[in-house]
């Protein structure tokens, strides 16, 4: 892409859900991410609807950081943890282009 722009968006926090979330929305502009999973439980993503521990793109461990492969996909990513504790959550940080 040359000299193409991208910047980073304000990170945003996810709270830990047993349930599927919402971790990114589509987004095509989106030119890579990173999610810091601020969990002592694992944290599925899928790149996709409706994530599950049998159903997912990538498990991230807890305290690890996920960092989207380039080109970045820019779908939209779904997660759910394998415990919901209160106060924890997916640290995300997008980057688009412009």
């Amino acid at each position: 892409m040359g000299n193409a722009v991208i910047r980073a968006r304000s990170p945003v926090r996810v709270a830990a859900s047993a349930s599927a979330v919402t971790v990114l929305a589509a987004e095509s502009a989106r030119a890579g991410a990173t999610v810091f999973n601020d969990s002592v439980a694992y944290l599925y993503l899928k790149f996709g609807s409706t994530a599950s521990s049998t159903d997912f793109t990538v498990r991230v461990a807890p305290g690890a950081v996920y960092t989207l492969p380039e080109p970045a996909y820019i779908g939209l990513i779904t997660g759910i943890w394998s415990a919901a504790l209160a106060g924890e959550a997916a640290q995300v940080t997008e980057v688009i282009h412009g």
